[in-house]
Order: structure tokens, then sequence, then C-alpha cells
């Protein structure tokens, strides 16, 4: 049995965006699934836009995510260097080659002869692709222009007949080379062009599988060609589906945030992003939405890609991220949440230490309404200072009720004449108050609500009031009477 190789191959020109991320994914799911070897190769030819800050922050989403790589940068393997920068002389020494063998040949066109001719069928209304000028050449004018050292680059030649990609996904599919031009695969400046460099590398380094999106479906055929011409032998391709936004368009930055760092600043938890993105394009079976990093290594299959195109739905990822969220222990929680507490500036130590216990208590009833990790301090972080932020229409709307100040003085004396201040005690004392002085028990709750959270809308009520504790209680009431007094 072979084991699979697969890659991870992109670009340092941005950071890891969502399709890169859910391609690495599958790859690595596969890799996992059948016990073979993901390997990570950064392709940083394009000077240009490649940096090193953009290679960190794809590590970066790849560690966010826990998409471990076998081979590849900081790991090392057997097929180093795993940067395409690095292995230059590869891809040229592949060219020359294709040109011993007489699959390919030196051009020496300029890009304005090429331009002017593809300008004149254009004008004339045809479609134009490069005329093979070159490829006329004998063998006396080309050591003539080799001798003048003219410049030029390397094309391949491309046999008649018909290319056929036995896609995993899509099935056969067939391109006919009389569309198909002629292609450089070495620029006059010497640098490999993607489909030789990627060819080159994928045959180095053993890959057996190529599994990446929709959108390299036009390059397997030139890449196909290439393997075949230097005895190779071809990887099984899996073209998968694009990622497009609610409105079935290309996922872009007009769709909201693109870069999976960005969601972990967000607020998302890996675990729920890799939920969300394996369920991008691909199917278990069955009905079952809610996967552990586990379980869906055990299930997945080339065989489950979709072959349309998946729909990012940002309302589904945060009902993923709720339902992982849900799923976190207590102490994992509390653990998750320090930066976002740091950040709002409401951490305390005590909160892991003396105070654990209730913390524990505060999370388990802000849980429910937490869909992003954020949550936690945005609903709740009336639990976590000393004063209460009061909404102005809240006050106006439950606290300036007449004689309100008057009803919540009487419920604090009720509150501190309790022998235990819980959840039944505190319901109790307070719809007797109401009773008592003749005011609907909702009216009195919505106004303690304002009084002790500031808002309209909090967890339960009785809860709230039970772990902000009896004293803490007494004093936002008692400043909330001096407020509308």
């Amino acid at each position: 049995m072979i084991i699979p190789r697969v890659r991870f191959a992109p670009s340092p020109t941005g950071y890891l965006h969502v399709g890169g991320a859910r391609t690495a994914l599958f790859n690595w799911l596969f890799a996992r699934r059948q016990g073979g070897v993901f390997v990570l190769r950064i392709e940083d030819t394009d000077v240009e836009r490649s940096s090193a800050e953009m290679v960190d922050g794809i590590l970066e989403g790849l560690r966010w995510l826990g998409l471990d790589w076998d081979e590849g940068p900081l790991v090392g393997g057997p097929y180093a260097p795993y940067f395409q920068s690095e292995r230059l002389d590869r891809h040229r020494a592949m060219a020359e080659r294709l040109v011993k063998d007489g699959s390919a040949y030196y051009c020496y066109c300029t890009p304005e002869e090429i331009t002017r001719k593809r300008d004149v069928a254009e004008a004339a209304g045809a479609a134009w692709r490069y005329d093979r000028t070159c490829c006329a050449l004998s063998a006396d004018e080309i050591a003539s222009r080799e001798a003048r050292r003219m410049p030029r680059a390397i094309r391949f030649r491309v046999p008649d007949g018909t290319t056929t990609i036995d896609d995993l996904v899509h099935g056969p599919i067939a391109f006919d080379g009389a569309n198909i031009e002629d292609f450089v695969v070495l620029r006059s400046d010497g640098h490999p062009t993607y489909h030789l460099s990627v060819v080159s590398d994928d045959v180095e380094m053993g890959i057996t599988h190529v599994v990446r999106g929709d959108d390299h479906i036009s390059n397997t055929p030139k890449q196909i060609l290439l393997y075949r011409a230097v005895g190779a032998t071809l990887p099984q391709f899996a073209h998968v589906p694009l990622i497009l936004g609610p409105d079935k368009k290309r996922l872009s930055k007009r769709h909201g945030a693109t870069s999976v760092m960005e969601y972990a600043r967000l607020g998302y938890l890996p675990e729920a992003m890799v939920n969300f993105l394996a369920l991008l394009g691909w199917s278990p079976g069955g009905d079952k939405e809610l996967f552990t990093r586990d379980e869906l290594v055990a299930a997945f299959t080339l065989d489950g890609i979709s072959g349309g195109d998946a729909v990012f739905n940002p309302e589904k990822l945060d009902w993923f991220n709720a339902q992982h969220i849900a799923r976190l222990a207590p102490d994992d929680l509390a653990a998750r949440l320090k930066p976002s507490f740091e950040a709002a500036g409401v951490w305390n130590d005590e909160f892991l230490a003396g105070r654990h216990a209730w913390f524990a208590a505060v999370l388990e009833l802000l849980r429910p309404r937490a869909k992003r990790l954020g949550d936690f301090v945005e609903v709740g972080k009336f639990f976590f200072t000393d004063g209460v932020q009061y909404d102005p229409t809240a006050v106006d709307k439950h606290l300036r009720a007449e004689g309100m100040a008057e009803h919540l003085a009487a419920l604090d004396a009720a509150f501190s004449a309790l022998p235990s201040f819980d959840v039944t005690s505190i319901e109790a004392a307070l719809r007797a108050s109401a009773e008592a002085r003749g005011v609907k028990a909702a009216s009195l709750i919505h106004a303690v609500r304002v009084a002790l959270t500031g808002r309209t809308v909090s967890p339960g009520l009785f809860e709230v009031a039970s772990l902000l504790g009896r004293e803490r209680t007494h004093e936002r009431l008692a400043a909330t009477r001096r407020l509308i007094s």
C-alpha cells in the first residue's frame, strides 16, 4: 500500500484565508485518516509580494487551527528545503531537461513582439495563441542566438490530442490540446512559472494526491503534460468546490473577515472553525453536524467532497461556535477567556484561585448566551466591575416610575433580612415585597435588573443577584436609589 503524501502549498502574499484554510484542512484530514504525510510547502517565488511576515501569519493560522505538518518549515524533512524560492536550481534543471528531451524549446520572442501579434489578431477578431515562431528555429539559429546570449524563455511544446483528468471529485474532465498554447515554464529572467515549479516540487517530494480548489482545474492539464514529459507518476487530483459568500459570489472581504486569525481575534474557537470549514463542501453522510477533530479524522474521505460550491454562512459559524463553547470543560473555558478578560481590563488571577468556584458559576450562567468568547465580557461585565454602566433608556423606562426608589429600599431591607441569599430566597423575597407594596412583580424585576446590571436584558435575575452576593446587591440598589432620587 502506498502511503499518501499530500501538500498544502500557500503563497505568502497574504495571510491564511478561509479558502486556503479549508484546503489545508481537507489535506490534513486525508493524511491523518489514511496514515499519510502532510507536507507544508511555501510557494514564495513571487518575490515582490511575498514576505516573511505573511509566512509567519500562515504558520500562525495553521497552528491555531491545530493543523500540524509532518514536513515543512520549522520541522524539516527528507525533501528540504520547503521554501520554493530555495529550490530554483531544481526547477531550472527540469526546464533544461525538457529542452534536451525535445519536450520544450527556447523562445527568443520579446514581450513586445508577442503583444504586437496578439493585438493584430484581436483587431481582426481572432483569438491568438503563441504561433511557435521559435519552435521552427534551426539548430544553427539557436546556437547563434545562444552565443549572443539573447534573452530567452523556455516554452513547453504542447502535444496534439486530449488530456484527461480523472478527478476524484468531478470525475473525468477532458482538455483538447488544440486549446492549450505552448506555455512558458521558465521566464527570460530565469524564474520558473507556477506550472513548472509546482510539478518539479511535487515530483521530488513524492506527492501522491493533489487536493486543491476548483480554480486550479484549468492548470491541471498543463501540469499533467509536464509530469508525463519527465516520466513521473501522476498524482491523483481532487478539486474541491470554491467557497462563496451568502450572495453566491466568491468569498471576499466584502462578506466580512477572510483571514483565519481575524476569526481567532473575534472570539471563535479553533474547534468550531475546523468543524465549520470541514462541512463546507464535504459531508460524512447523515444528519450529524457537530464533530470533534478526532471524529472528523475518522469520518473523512475524499468521496464525501461535493462537486457544488459551498456557501459561507456567518450565522452557521456562530451556531457552531456556541455549540463548541457549550462543550468546553469549565477550566478550559476559563483559560480561553483570560485574554479577552485581560483586554477588557477585568481579569483577576483570583478567578482561577480563591474565587474559582464563583467564577465557574458565573461562566455557566453566561455560557448559554455566548456565541463568541468576547460575549462573556460583553454580557456579564457587571459581574466583574464594582460599578454599573446604566443604559439611559433602561433607566427612563424602568427606574423612573413613581415610587420606585421606595420600592427598591423596601426590597433592599427584605434582602438584608434573608437568612440565606440564594436564588429561591431572593425570588420569594422580591415577589413578597412586590405584593406587599401593591406593585407588579414584573415591574420590580425589570427595575432590579437595571439596578444590578445596567441593562434591560441579562441572564436570570435571581441567579444574577445570588452570584453578585448580598453585599454587592445592596450597594447597587443603594446606588440606584441615589441615581433616581
